[in-house]
């Protein structure tokens, strides 16, 4: 059993928790939810022994913790999945998942040993990778697994979660939930922090909610809905999440043309159009084309055959280069899934990496000319939570680097977006700001196109959902109409076998 009693924590003049009081039990999974910011993490981290109380007491089955470290949390049986990579990419997998805790034969490490270890360990949670493969070499998905089966090689009495299905498709979420099962059933305490309303209802047996860093409630699971909790989360209902869906002009004119594009290993050519004013889905199972059509309208690669066009000057179309700085001198950003990694550059400041967008119609040298007041203007109206513009990105949260990221495009002037995962590990509050902004990009004359694993996302921004399925959109479904079991039908059994079902 692990209890909070009148817990605060100070940086500096800040207060980032405040007299938080709860108990989390054995044998049970406990969420820990919030808007980023709420406090959530740090709450955790006083657990991990990242940091330490300014005032109050943690207990571990009646006796206080007082760490000075995370080696002395991991020592007490308190294992912690971070959302951050810990993963040292020059080390094997086995290497990572024993580091510092190596086997030893005779006083020496045994390399035999910890492979052979690694192998069950890995088989057992269902894991099917090669325990010699550098974590280097390993896609973010893949990593994530790996940092969840560190957690199993420590023998831990608690286990602290935090967003760890935020980068696992829905074979790795499954692996991970039967995992969860298990460490509950062996009676340990799972602490657990996701944005993912679903997981919660799913798995979850009590919730902590916080707000602003003070302890809003801590209840049964089942004494919440996702509407109440919401209200608890961020102080509205959950209907206030998606921005009122204007009625679309059928004659609204095409912004973007994909014209019979053959993807590799697609069952049959992809042919739609964006219209002016639209935000539509790429929807379906994971891994059933999506992010390959987005990703090769964005340039990143070639189609084996087919064209992309978009709108051009006096009512004429250009076609799109088969390269991302073409694609984007034509006027079409990208915002890829993977933030950090491939959107962000996280040492510099908001206001660079905003600029950074102008440099699709401005040389390099005029970025030293930058207009400061349009960038501050542009945070405001995005509700950019910084203490000013020159902060380094990589110390925001998650929802307000994805308004950066919409906020360079917006303001390097494009008026098509295409975005991948727009709100994936997002708190509620800012997942509403981030579909304020695209419905006014899209109302300012702009078209969005965006691929979501979230199926309550298309169904609530969208104005048209294209259902894909082995490469090829099997559907088109009306936003404001469709209906979520209408969608997974089509993605499951294609467009003729779901008409026969219904």
């Amino acid at each position: 059993m692990i209890e909070y009693r009148d817990v605060t924590k100070r940086f500096g003049p800040f207060n980032a928790l405040s007299g938080v009081s709860f108990t989390g039990c054995a044998g049970s999974v406990h969420a820990v939810t919030g808007e980023n910011g709420a406090g959530k993490s740090t709450l955790m981290k006083l657990l991990a022994g990242v940091h330490a109380p300014s005032a109050g007491e943690i207990y571990m089955d009646g006796v206080p913790l007082h760490f000075d470290g995370a080696d002395k949390a991991r020592a007490a049986g308190i294992a912690t999945v971070f959302q951050e990579l810990t993963l040292l990419e020059n080390l094997t997998i086995a290497e990572n998942l024993f580091l510092g805790r190596e086997p030893r034969q005779y006083g020496m490490i045994s390399g035999s040993m910890m492979r052979r270890q690694a192998r069950v360990i890995l088989d057992d949670i269902g894991i099917d990778l090669d325990v010699d493969r550098l974590c280097g070499g390993l896609t973010v998905g893949e990593q994530h697994l790996v940092e969840v089966a560190k957690s199993a090689v420590m023998k831990s009495q608690v286990v602290i979660y935090d967003e760890p299905t935020a980068a696992l498709d829905a074979t790795g979420v499954e692996k991970l939930m039967a995992l969860i099962a298990r460490q509950k059933a062996e009676g340990k305490l799972i602490f657990y922090i996701s944005h993912r309303m679903d997981e919660i209802f799913q798995i979850c047996d009590m919730i902590t909610v916080l707000k602003d860093g003070e302890h809003m409630r801590t209840c049964a699971t089942a004494e919440l809905t996702r509407e109440t909790l919401v209200s608890l989360m961020v102080g509205r209902e959950l209907g206030a999440l998606y921005p009122e869906r204007p009625a679309l002009h059928s004659d609204a004119s095409a912004m973007l043309r994909v014209d019979e594009l053959w993807l590799q290993g697609s069952s049959a050519p992809v042919s739609f159009a964006l219209r002016r004013g639209e935000i539509a889905g790429l929807a379906g199972l994971e891994g059933q084309g999506q992010r390959d059509l987005i990703r090769t309208i964005a340039g990143f690669e070639a189609p084996v055959s087919g064209v992309v066009h978009r709108a051009g000057p006096g009512g004429s179309e250009v076609a799109l280069p088969h390269s991302i700085a073409g694609v984007v001198r034509a006027g079409v950003g990208f915002v890829p899934e993977d933030r950090k990694s491939e959107g962000l550059y996280l040492t510099l400041s908001i206001e660079r990496n905003i600029a950074l967008g102008n440099l699709r119609s401005k040389p390099l040298w005029s970025i030293a000319h930058r207009d400061r007041t349009g960038v501050m203007n542009l945070m405001k109206a995005m509700n950019v939570a910084a203490r000013s513009a020159d902060q380094p990105v990589g110390a925001l949260s998650g929802g307000n680097q994805q308004k950066v990221m919409i906020g360079r495009w917006i303001n390097s002037g494009v008026d098509i977006l295409l975005i991948e995962e727009p709100t994936r590990g997002v708190d509620v509050g800012a997942k509403a700001e981030i579909y304020r902004l695209l419905r006014k990009f899209a109302a300012d004359g702009g078209a969005v196109l965006i691929t979501s694993s979230e199926m309550t996302e298309h169904l609530g921004i969208c104005d048209r959902i294209l259902v894909v399925r082995e490469g090829a959109i099997v559907a088109e479904l009306d936003g404001a109409t469709a209906k979520e079991e209408q969608v997974a039908r089509y993605a499951l059994m294609g467009n003729t076998e779901a008409k026969k079902s219904a």
